[in-house]
This record gives structure tokens, C-alpha cells and sequence, in this order.
């Protein structure tokens, strides 16, 4: 243990006989290994000393444990592990040295215990907590399951049905839920958190209270017969709701094992499960997606010149319309004094009652108490005029993509808004330097891409110029993080990162369409793969006018990879425009349930008559796996293009952005992961193959080409590329 060594315990013996332990790792008390070990030395120490009669385990600075150090994953993953042997931590460590103990031991938890932490505080012989507390076990959502033993106590602790849900989920619990739960012994406020747990460990070595180890209750554990239909019922669900992931039913295979044989081999096979799930792609996808998540604030050149966010004390929203409406509902909701301006009585009124809208739909599912309700609904105001634009930290632009009506509002909030002021529009395709042409503000004009319905969709892009201050930059990322979105920093072109990354989708949907291909049977492989829906049934939802307007910009812009397809302009001909008028692609009875037409059949045939192409009967037979490369090998060539022109700063950037923005499965790893899952070398000559039958739009980029001949992945940094562009 070098002195260098990040994590550590701290142990204290107090004239009460109590050892105290102190995990100390910020910012959360991760258990590292190093951790880990000190842990068990602290432990030991502990037991050996004479004057010592019981632990209290507990955590720095008002935290538990965040659980298991996720970086060392990698090095697990990677075979520079750490752990002595698999099951060295769980069953000689936790199970017989800590369960085991001849002196109690009882977690003081405040903050969180989650993972591991609360895995390590479930083999204590008590748990004590704050009301507020997390305790939880989200190791499924890195498509883990709880290593540590949690897949055995959680059940022998508060039942199997409620073990299943917290850990199926990943859902924590809270303190004074944990507590009615019988998850934890006892409630109480922070400051008396220590001194209560000294006591009921006191109170359990002289035999005042049970001594009770987790790992051998059965009293809350349902019959065998029971159990059996809890795990049948279990199973179904997941089938149904994940049937491409296999780690929630292993958790369940490993619980039943616990359950039928005993703890001891539920143990085992929990540590032997646990080392298949950890090399699997899963988990090493959904890894990926955790750590690009938190890296998306990293931006060189931005975020590590020592700039602090300024307090943004009150935001203007210019546009009451859905994303107008939307983005005012996630400022409000997130403590800020939002001014929604519109144009007339009319407009005004309604934008003003769509976020009370959205606000009421929370208060209904819960969400929120009828006086939060009250007391977020009044940081809201409505504005004809840009009088009470003075004061405002920020303004986001969101009205209808109109380049001239924008540049004009810029003008207006130049006038207007004081000199700090951020001024930031919202526009999906326009290019900021031509919206802000006509100001002299260059430096504070910045883009907040939001996605709709803005405040429910996680993501936020944040559009930069050549000449966006840093400042500003920092100020929005801040914004966005209080806001509960994450933020990706992205260049300024057609489209910027998500849509300019995705317009390829729907153009391979339609050329393979053209091509003799069933748009049904894409839509099913597209699904099946793990996207919310597939690129026609997505088309039926913007609606056509907006697929068109946003097509529009990208035949424009790179008219050399556009596949130009008529079928959209002449089924809106008929008066077809998508789900709102209940026939596009699909055909919508009142419920919005969508059905396949067979009508369709016509206006493919008219525009192919009018492109003069005709059904290659080798795309007749396409595999699900087929469909899936030709539909998504053009969108992660966009990604290399929006990579090469540094657009985005990384490619774990555009991975999270493609989960968050287009819904692109988690489990996967994010585009550029699940093509270096592949291999830049297949991906480019599959494109390559394409693009010799089926026209430019396959060809692949230089960058593509460049990394295929080196063998190199697309993920990795490169200055090489940049500079030769």
C-alpha cells in the first residue's frame, strides 16, 4: 500500500470499544481494490485488537459507497486484474472474514450505498441510514450482475419479488423505503448517524439485539412453490421487454440457484456468471456508454482553461411552439425563471399552457407534489415584447426554421439583451454563422440543440462556432448538467452530430426500398436490432414536411452522397404526410397503433418508374443481417466524415450522442463502438462493394479507407487524419 494509493480505510477504536472504519476514496468511496484490501487489514486489525467489542463501518464525507471502481473494469476485461482469484473478494473476504466475524459489524450509510458499497453493508450484522439515502444495486445497466454477493442477501433481506424488481431495474431505493423494506434497521438524521450505529453495535455484541447474518435468513424468503412462479413471471417479463440481453436472466438463474441450493453455491455460481458477463460485449458496450456519458464535458481547448460556469439567474425561451414549450418545461422544472416570449395573445396562451401541460402530466404520474406543481408553474412568465429581456442570462431561439426571421430575431436580442447575455439558438439544420450574420455578438452566439419533446429526451448539443467564446461554452455544458441533460460539444455544419450522423438511415431505407426491397421487413430487422422503432415508422412520426425541409438540407449540402427517392413527395400528393393525418408509411387507427397499407405498393412502383431503377432480385432476399449493415454501415461513414472534420471531439462523443438523440441500443456500445466491433477493414469493404452497384451513396470516406488499410479502429485518436483533410 504506497502512500500514493488513491483509496484507503482509516480505523479508529473509541473508549467505547467501538473500531470505527472510514472507506475514504472520493468522490464517492469507489471500491477499488486498493480500497478493497485496506478494508479487509482494517478489518483484521480490528478483530485481533482486545479492546475492541464491534465495528462501525462508514463512509467519507457523507457518502457510503458508490460501489465497485468501474474503471478497474477495464483492467479486469483487459486480464490486469487485481483480485487474487475469482471469489477471493466475495466468499474469502466479505463472506468469511467480515459475515463471519466474532465481533458485529454495523453500516452507517449516508449519501449512497450502492453496488458493492451496499453489497458490503448487507454482509454488516445491522444497517443504520439517513433518511435520504440511495441503496441499490444497479449492476445490470453495465450488463454486470452484483458480484460481491448481492444477488444472495438482497433476497434474504427484503424477499425475492423486491430483490428481483431493485436489481432487474436498477432502480435504488431510499432511505426511509430501505427502512420499511427491512433493508435497513433503523432511520435516523445524519448527525446522530455514527453515534446510533455504535450503540446497536454495542447493543448486538453484549446480545441486547439479534445477531443476524444476512446470508443465512430465510424468514423473508417465499416458499419454493412461490419462488418458482416469482422467477417464471420474472423471465417472461424480460423476455418481453429485453429480448436481446441475456444478463438480467443469468441474475435471475443465479438468484433461483441461491434460493434452490443454498447460499454457499448461490455464491459460487453468482462469481463464476459474473466472469462470463464481464468479457462479453455486453457489458464491455454498456461500459463504454457509462464512461462516454461522463466524458462528454471533457472538451480540449474549452473545459481545462480553468473557466468557471457563471450563475445563470434567469433565461428567456423566444417561441412557445412544441421545442419552445418543451425546453421552457426543463428550465423550470430544474429551479429556473423562465420568460417564454411569442408573437401574439394567441400563440402565447397556448405555449404557456403546453408547459402546464407537461407539468400536470408529472404532477398525475407522481412525478411531483401539488406545491411543487404550484411553485414551478410561477417561475414561468409570458412576454409579447423584449422589454423584460434586460435582465437575462440567456436567451434559446426556438422558433421555426426561417433563416431570415431568425437573423432578425438576433438583431432584436443584440438591441435587447444585456451585453453578457448568451444568445443561443435551437435551430436543428441552420447554419449559426448565417443565423447570427447580422450581429456583432459572434462570440456569444451558441447553438442548444435540444430533441423533442425537449424535456423528456436526454440529450443536448452544444453547438459551437470558430468564434463562440469558451466561456460561453462552459456556461451552456453547466446549464445543460442542471438541466438533468447530457451535453455533447459539437461543431458547427448541416445537421451537426446526431441528424447529420443519421440522415443516411432513412436515404439507405429508401434506396434499398427503390432497390425491390419490403420497407415492412426493414422496419422489423431495424426493431429486432434494438432501435425504438424503424426509419419508416420514425418518418410517420416527425411527420413528412419535416423529413422533407431536413432531407432538403442535406441533398443540398452534400449532394454527392444523397440518394434522391420520390416516394415521400408523392405519397403527401394524396394528402399522406405521416401518424398526424393516420396514413404515411403506415396506416394509424385512433389509438395511434400503426398497421402496414398495402397501398404502399403503388407509390413505390410510380417512383421507380420515375428513377428508372429497377428490382435487384438479390436485395429481395436480404438477411436481417443484411439489412442491418446496409442500413447502418452509410450512418457510421457519416460518423467517420463528422470525426475527420472534428465536428466532434471524440467518437465515445457520437456514441452517447446516437443512444441519447436516436436511440441507438446502449447495448451495443453507440455507433462507433459497434463498428470497431466489427472492424473498420469489413465495414469498408462491404460499403465499397455497395458503392460499385448501388451508386456513390456507399462510398466509403477517406477516413474510413484510411483506417481500413492500417487495420486500425475508427474510435482511436489520430492527429494524422485531421491534418491532411
Amino acid at each position: 500500500m504506497g502512500s500514493q494509493a488513491k483509496g484507503r480505510t482509516t480505523l479508529e477504536v473509541g473508549a467505547d470499544g467501538i473500531a470505527l472504519i472510514t472507506i475514504i476514496n472520493p468522490p464517492v468511496n469507489s471500491l477499488s481494490f486498493d480500497v478493497l484490501f485496506s478494508l479487509k487489514e482494517s478489518y483484521e486489525q480490528a478483530l485481533q485488537r482486545e479492546d475492541v467489542k464491534a465495528i462501525v463501518l462508514t463512509g467519507a464525507r457523507g457518502k457510503f459507497s458508490g460501489g465497485f471502481d468501474i474503471t478497474a473494469f477495464g483492467g479486469l476485461q483487459g486480464g490486469k486484474a487485481r483480485e487474487p482469484r475469482p471469489g477471493y473478494i466475495s466468499v474469502d473476504v466479505i463472506t468469511d472474514i467480515f459475515e463471519a466475524a466474532r465481533k458485529p459489524a454495523v453500516a452507517a450509510i449516508d449519501g449512497l450505498a450502492l453496488g458493492g458499497g451496499l453489497e458490503v453493508a448487507m454482509a454488516c450484522h445491522a444497517r443504520v441510514s439517513t433518511k435520504t439515502a440511495l441503496l441499490g444495486l444497479p449492476e445490470l445497466q453495465l450488463g454486470l450482475i452484483p458480484g460481491f454477493g448481492g444477488t444472495q442477501r438482497l433476497p434474504r433481506l427484503v424477499g425475492l419479488s423486491k430483490a428481483l424488481e431493485m436489481m432487474l431495474t436498477s432502480k435504488p431505493v431510499k432511505g426511509e423505503e430501505a427502512f420499511s423494506l427491512g433493508l435497513v434497521d433503523a432511520i435516523v438524521p445524519s448527525e446522530e448517524l455514527i453515534s446510533t450505529a455504535r450503540k446497536l453495535a454495542l447493543d448486538i455484541s453484549e446480545r441486547r439485539k439479534p445477531w443476524i447474518i444476512s446470508l443465512h435468513r430465510t424468514d423473508k424468503l417465499e416458499s419454493l412453490g412461490d419462488a418458482r412462479e416469482i422467477f417464471k413471471f420474472a423471465r417472461a417479463q424480460i423476455r418481453k421487454q429485453a429480448p436481446n440481453l441475456t444478463h438480467p436472466l443469468v441474475c435471475i438463474d443465479v438468484v433461483e440457484t441461491g434460493v434452490v441450493s443454498g447460499p454457499r453455491a448461490g455464491l459460487w455460481k453468482e462469481i463464476e456468471d459474473f466472469q462470463v458477463l464481464l468479457h462479453a460485449d455486453t457489458s464491455k458496450s454498456l461500459i463504454n456508454i457509462f464512461f462516454a456519458q461522463r466524458g462528454t464535458t471533457k472538451v480540449p481547448g474549452v473545459t481545462d482553461l480553468g473557466l468557471k460556469p457563471r450563475r445563470i439567474k434567469k433565461v428567456a425561451v423566444v417561441g412557445g411552439g412544441l421545442m419552445g414549450s418543451g425546453i421552457a418545461t426543463a428550465l423550470v422544472l430544474s429551479n429556473y425563471p423562465v420568460i417564454l416570449k411569442e408573437v401574439n395573445d394567441k400563440f402565447l396562451k397556448a405555449g404557456l399552457d403546453r408547459v402546464r401541460a407537461n407539468l400536470q402530466s408529472q404532477l398525475r404520474k407522481g412525478k411531483m407534489t401539488p406545491e411543487k406543481f404550484e411553485k414551478t408553474i410561477s417561475l414561468l412568465h409570458g412576454a409579447l415584447d423584449y422589454e423584460s429581456f434586460k435582465d437575462v442570462d440567456m436567451v434559446i431561439e426556438a422558433v421555426i426554421e426561417n433563416v431570415s426571421l431568425k437573423q432578425q430575431i438576433f438583431v432584436d436580442l443584440e438591441k435587447y439583451c444585456p451585453p453578457h447575455c448568451i444568445l443561443a439558438t435551437n435551430t436543428s439544420t441552420i447554419d449559426l454563422e448565417l443565423i447570427g450574420e447580422r450581429t456583432k455578438s459572434h462570440d456569444r452566439i451558441v447553438g442548444a440543440h435540444f430533441f423533442s419533446p425537449a424535456h423528456v429526451m436526454p440529450l443536448l448539443e452544444v453547438v459551437r462556432t470558430k468564434r463562440t467564446a469558451p466561456q460561453v461554452i462552459v456556461d451552456l455544458i453547466d446549464v445543460g448538467k442542471k438541466i438533468k441533460k447530457t451535453p455533447v460539444v459539437v461543431g458547427n455544419c448541416t445537421g451537426f452530430a446526431v441528424n447529420r450522423m443519421f440522415f443516411p438511415y432513412t436515404q439507405a431505407a429508401l434506396l434499398l426500398v427503390e432497390h425491390g426491397v419490403d420497407p415492412y421487413q426493414i422496419d422489423r430487422a431495424v426493431s429486432k436490432f434494438g432501435m425504438p422503432m424503424g426509419p419508416f415508422r420514425l418518418i410517420d412520426l416527425v411527420g413528412f414536411g419535416v423529413a422533407i425541409a431536413t432531407g432538403g438540407q442535406f441533398v443540398q449540402n452534400f449532394p454527392d452522397r444523397t440518394f434522391k427517392s420520390m416516394i415521400i413527395p408523392l405519397m403527401q400528393e394524396d394528402k399522406r404526410a405521416g401518424e398526424t393525418t393516420q396514413k404515411g408509411f403506415y396506416i394509424y387507427d385512433k389509438n395511434r397503433k400503426a398497421k402496414p397499407d398495402p397501398e404502399l405498393k403503388k407509390y413505390i412502383e410510380k417512383a421507380r418508374s420515375m428513377s428508372g431503377i429497377s428490382i435487384d432480385p438479390k436485395l429481395t432476399k436480404l438477411t436481417e443481417k443484411d439489412i442491418i449493415e446496409m442500413v447502418f454501415f452509410p450512418v457510421v461513414n457519416e460518423a467517420c466524415r463528422v470525426l475527420a472534420e472534428g465536428i466532434a471531439v471524440k467518437a465515445a462523443d457520437l456514441d452517447i450522442a446516437g443512444v441519447m438523440g436516436m436511440g441507438f441500443p446502449p447495448y451495443r456500445g453507440g455507433v462507433m463502438f459497434w463498428a470497431d466491433s466489427l472492424g473498420s477493414k469489413y465495414i469498408y469493404s462491404r460499403l465499397e462493394e455497395w458503392s460499385k452497384r448501388y451508386g456513390g451513396f456507399f462510398k466509403p470516406c477517406a477516413y474510413l479507407a484510411e483506417r481500413a488499410a492500417q487495420g486500425a479502429t475508427l474510435s482511436s485518436p489520430s492527429g494524422v487524419t485531421k491534418s491532411r483533410l
